[in-house]
């Protein structure tokens, strides 16, 4: 990923806490047939020194077979994101020398996949992600609230996926590069928009 110093994040805990926020990640592999991308949502826990990504699969999704053969894969976690306007930078009445452009959150994972077929661990996967959705509801679902001979034929029609983390990168590309003046434009602008999610990111990232 192209890292400009100013927008490149290593933070990890940053880095987790956006992919628990947006766990709805695009895994990319290739395989015989070519670069395979499939939108999963995943969980993500402490394990090993960067990481470890947690999903599950339709068994009749192919790249699960890509996803066994292969050393490597990449998933994609993408974050708030907003266009931004030259309108909106002091220094456009200044001098003009202005472009538009694009703010966004992304965190890349790198990994070798592992495929699980073991089915105490896939219901232990179906039920640790549901329950990380349903939290925050009043009245949570819970996989045990379906019948059990209903939820064998599910589990039975999944695979499981591990990802050890061996690279992660993250980008917080929020008008790090601008003036102030120019930020403070990009903050309102943004509130005026309906993107103030955006515009947090954008006062919480500026230089000090």
């Amino acid at each position: 990923m192209y890292q400009p110093p100013h927008f490149r994040d290593d933070d990890r805990a940053a880095q987790h806490a956006l992919i628990r926020a947006h766990p709805l990640g695009l895994l990319v592999s290739a395989g015989p047939g070519g670069l395979v991308a499939n939108p999963v949502p995943f969980l993500i826990d402490g394990a090993g020194p960067h990481g470890t990504l947690r999903a599950h699969l339709a068994r009749a999704n192919p790249q699960w077979q890509d996803l066994a053969a292969t050393d490597e894969c990449l998933v994609v976690f993408q974050g708030p994101q907003a266009y931004v306007t030259p309108a909106w930078y002091a220094s456009k009445r200044e001098h003009g020398r202005v472009v538009p452009t694009w703010n966004y959150v992304v965190v890349q994972a790198r990994g070798r996949p592992r495929v699980i077929e073991d089915e105490q661990w896939l219901r232990r996967q179906i039920a640790d992600l549901t329950a990380a959705r349903e939290a925050a509801r009043a009245e949570p679902w819970a996989v045990d609230d379906a019948p059990e001979k209903f939820v064998a034929a599910q589990v039975r029609a999944l695979v499981g996926l591990e990802i050890p983390i061996t690279r992660i990168e993250g980008k917080w590309k929020m008008s790090q590069n601008r003036p102030e003046a120019d930020r403070r434009g990009v903050v309102d602008g943004l509130c005026a928009d309906g993107a103030g999610a955006v515009a947090a990111l954008v006062a919480e990232r500026s230089p000090a």
